[in-house]
Formats: C-alpha cells, structure tokens, sequence
C-alpha cells in the first residue's frame, strides 16, 4: 500500500472586535476584508457571520511549512484590522458579546443557509479550527476516519478555548459545541464499510433535497467534499499559534500511525459512537482537568497518563515527520492550561481584584487580543 501524501492544510475562524468597546463587531468595514484578500487571495475569506472571519493555509508538505502559512495569515488578518481599530481574536466564543445584533454575510450560501436552519443560524457566533489531511485513496480514508474517531475527544480537550457565553462562565471548556449542536448532521459520524457505503448514504441525503452535496455533513470529521482529504473539525480554535500547530502535528501523526497498523493488518479497536461520545462529552465539559475513559482497561485516566501513551504511540511518525517539538508542546498546553483554562483563571482574578464583572470580562478580551498574535507579526 502506497504512503498517502499526508499534507496539512488549516483553516481557522475568528472573531473581529472594536479595540475600545472589545465588543464584536457587526459589521466590520468592507475595505478590510478588501485589504486582506489582497494581501493573501483565496486564502482569507468572510465566514456565515460579518462579525468572523476565515483563514486557509495552502497545501503544505511539512509542520513548520503549516506553521509559518498560519503564522503569515493571523499577521495578515491582525495588521489590516489594526489600521481599521478591530483586533481578530482566535477563540471559539467571545466572552460576553451578544448573538442577537449579530448579521449573517449576504452570500448565496449564507442566505441558503440563515433560511433553512433559522434561529440556531443566528446563533453560530461560534469559532472553530479544521486540519485537512492528504489521503488519496478513497476507501483508506473512510477506514482512517472510522479508528481516529476514538482519539479526536483527547485532540478537543488540548483546544478548548470558549468558556464564556454571553458574559458567564458557562462551567464548560468547549461551549462552541453546545451551540452546534442545535444543527442537524452534527457530531460525530457513524462507521462506514466502504467508501461507497459512504456515498450511497451522501447520496441519499441528496436524492430526498435534505443536502445539495457532503458540504452540508458537518461532523466532528469528514471527508472533504473537495479535497481528497480527511477534515478534522471537532476542535475549539486554539488561542495560540503554538497549540494550533500542535494540534495539527498530532492529527497527522496519529493518521500516519494508523496507517502503519493497517500495513501489518492491524486496527484500532472499533467503539460505538456511545463510548466516544461519553469522552468527547468530558473533554466538552472538562478539557483534560477529569480525566478520559480507557474503554479498554474500563477506567477513567488521567489524562496527562493518557498524553504520555498518545507520545508514544505517535514517536516514531512525529520523527518520521520532523515535528517531534510540535507534538510534546502538548505537554505545555497541560502545564499552563488551555486557552479555556486561562480565560477563567483571568476573569476570577480581576473579579477577587475588585474588577466589575465586565471589566474581569474585557481583561480576558485584552488577552485573547495579545494571546493570538504571539509569535506573529502583524503585517500593515
């Protein structure tokens, strides 16, 4: 059997604020996003609502090409709204702003997509990051899709980063997947015995008009509808270029490791979507702070034990990769805490400061404005 390809493209969503106010922006001027698209064409796009924004990495071979096509975009995307007084911040929910004001982007699709799904549309002031894996074969990248779903919850827990909604802490890491949820063909998929098993479903989808095409399946993964991909979309937008990058290095990795047991004819065992949505509901509501179940040994796991066998399983790809360092950057998501973990810790010691509530809120603004440029250069 042939190496796939295994190249990395990311997309990031992110959320456009008034440096002032701090609060979201409806309607951000049309010249930035002008501005933007010419500093990088095709690769910055607006997203369903005016408010966000989208990024696209190109096609890369390696991590560090990722990286720095990720790095180049935030730098892009910061620079241009900095002359316009705005600031992007990579989290997944902003931490009080209101959905309601909120207008959808006046796009055929996006006006498709406001009409059919109504209310819960007008909600998805939500930001999340997809990693786009080369699998060119079509019937390994079902069977691929089918063993990773057991490990995309511990990929969720290092991501989170949307604690708040609506000015409180809503006792969740991940609330981003709280919201989505109120859409239809959300979570994660079944297991398909083929790729034509596959289409035959997509395409019942559409004979009945539920779905004009697969771009309407948004689970946690999916094959692309047009790439020759496998596209993880469960994780929060991390607010960190590092933790992204990391996350990215640890999907791939875990792709190519299990492509290595399927060339010795060996799988990873099969769950039912009831065991992993068990773990994909801890990390939503926990991060990594609870622990994960290990169906196997029928306990739940700390999971910094877990991390150190994911490390391990994954060694020899992240070597293989040249990405060793990006992966056990994991270990320092775990030491200082996930962008979720720190709005929080933010936000309670301003309010213990003697903050009001919304100035401990715009202190965690500030941050997560800092926070997403670290290790970038905004570009003018």
């Amino acid at each position: 059997m042939p190496e796939p390809g295994f190249t990395i493209g990311i997309e990031e969503e992110y959320l456009l604020v008034d440096r002032g106010t701090r609060d979201i922006v409806q309607s951000p001027p049309d010249a930035m996003l002008a501005a933007c698209q010419d500093k990088a064409p095709g690769q910055i796009h607006p997203e369903f609502l005016r408010c966000q924004i989208e990024v696209g990495t190109p096609v890369c071979r390696t991590v560090q090409e990722a990286r720095a096509e990720l790095a180049r975009l935030r730098g892009t995307v910061a620079g241009v709204a900095d002359a316009h007084g705005l600031a992007p911040i990579a989290a997944s929910t902003h931490p009080f702003a209101a959905w309601e004001p909120q207008k959808h982007t006046n796009r055929d699709r996006y006006n498709m997509l406001a009409r059919d799904l109504g209310a819960p549309a007008r909600r998805l002031m939500i930001c999340g990051m997809h990693v786009h894996v080369g699998i060119e074969d079509d019937d390994l990248r079902i069977d691929l899709m089918n063993q990773i779903r057991y490990f995309l919850p511990h990929l969720l827990a290092l991501s989170t980063s949307s604690p708040f909604w609506r000015g409180r802490d809503m006792e969740r890491k991940s609330y981003r997947l709280s919201v989505w949820h109120e859409l239809p063909r959300t979570g994660m998929p079944e297991s398909f015995e083929s790729y034509g098993e596959y289409l035959a479903h997509v395409n019942g989808l559409v004979r009945t008009g539920v779905i004009e095409d697969a771009s309407k399946l948004w689970w946690d993964i999916r094959p692309s509808s047009r790439f020759p991909t496998l596209e993880m979309r469960i994780t929060d937008v991390c607010t960190r270029l590092d933790d992204a990058v990391t996350i990215a290095a640890m999907y791939v990795c875990l792709m190519r490791m299990l492509w290595r047991l399927k060339l010795k004819n060996v799988t990873w065992r099969p769950y039912k979507n009831l065991f992993i949505g068990e773990n994909r509901w801890r990390a939503q509501r926990y991060g990594f702070d609870d622990g994960l179940v290990d169906f196997g040994r029928g306990a739940i796991i700390p999971y910094p034990d877990l991390l150190e066998e994911l490390l391990e399983l994954v060694r020899e790809d992240a070597e293989h990769f040249g990405c060793v360092a990006e992966v056990e950057n994991a270990r320092d998501i775990l030491k200082r805490g996930s962008s979720a973990h720190r709005q929080v810790a933010i936000y309670r010691e301003a309010l213990e400061a003697g903050a009001t509530g919304w100035e401990a809120l715009a202190k965690v603004v500030d941050w997560l404005v800092d926070e997403t440029v670290v290790g970038v250069q905004p570009v003018a």
